[in-house]
């Protein structure tokens, strides 16, 4: 362990890629209150999945030492059992840009949206858990040589209390502890069969202590009083995007089809 925690930046595909949930788009649990109007989809977002490396690019330039990237699984299986290669191959050049430029790459199998197709109770539906290792394993093996690690859930303590404890996420549900604790039994039954998989075990993040760290000054203040011991942090996020999962600030921000640094950039400098 290092002195000083390695700060790695997030790149949320569903909130940044844009693309799903609209007409003949991937379709995921965020959908069926964006049809009834409870909020916006991500809609175009900002456009990363024809427009990633220009991203990376100036991410490179930050002093951060590495990225987070979340394959979203509605891409690559939008419907159960047909799989679409060409999106596993994209999100490889996407890993294999990064490594090039000398930031460590840690790919994010399960985040905030998954495919609508497993159901708004997904984690409480025990058919699911063999999905999710067969997801774990075709994007480890398709990108084994482009990632260095894989984490199989982001922050499955926050999709289990967003989502049945503060309403605040997919399947919306308040004060289900009962079913929050069903869900987190079953997520950690789906990294336990991860961890002992002969293709997914390997490449896992062990099971350090990170943070999901936002930008403002205030936030930055604690992190650097809360990171002693910690390997590494997780800021959140590289690009703000759009929709439900949007962050609330960003490292890059763009102007006229430009990417530049933010001026919260300015302050992660200032930490490092």
């Amino acid at each position: 362990m290092t002195d000083q925690p390695r700060l790695l930046a997030t790149l949320e595909g569903y909130a940044v890629e844009g693309g799903f949930d609209r007409p003949h788009e991937p379709t995921t649990c965020y959908r069926p209150t964006i049809a009834l109007g409870r909020h916006e989809g991500p809609g175009d977002a900002q456009g990363l999945w024809h427009d990633y490396e220009r991203v990376i690019d100036v991410a490179a330039t930050l002093g951060i030492d590495g990225l987070r990237i979340s394959v979203e699984w509605a891409r690559v299986e939008p419907r159960r059992g047909q799989v679409d290669v060409s999106a596993l191959d994209r999100y490889a050049q996407v890993a294999e840009r990064a490594r090039a430029l000398g930031l460590q790459v840690t790919v994010s199998i399960i985040d905030a949206a998954w495919p609508s197709w497993l159901g708004l109770e997904a984690w409480l539906l025990p058919w699911v858990v063999p999905c999710a290792l067969l997801q774990a394993q075709r994007v480890v093996t398709h990108l084994d040589s482009a990632a260095d690690r894989v984490m199989v859930f982001t922050d499955p303590d926050g999709l289990v209390s967003n989502g049945y404890l503060n309403a605040m996420a997919p399947p919306w549900r308040r004060g289900a502890s009962h079913d929050a604790a069903s869900a987190r039994t079953q997520i950690e039954e789906i990294l336990r069969l991860a961890r002992d998989d002969e293709v997914v075990g390997p490449k896992m993040v062990g099971e350090t202590k990170t943070f999901a760290l936002g930008l403002r000054s205030e936030e930055i203040e604690w992190a650097r009083a809360s990171s002693k011991g910690c390997e590494e942090i997780y800021l959140r996020s590289l690009v703000k995007g759009d929709g439900p999962t949007a962050a609330a600030t960003a490292l890059l921000v763009r102007h006229d089809n430009e990417w530049s640094v933010s001026t919260a950039s300015q302050q992660l400098r200032a930490w490092r």
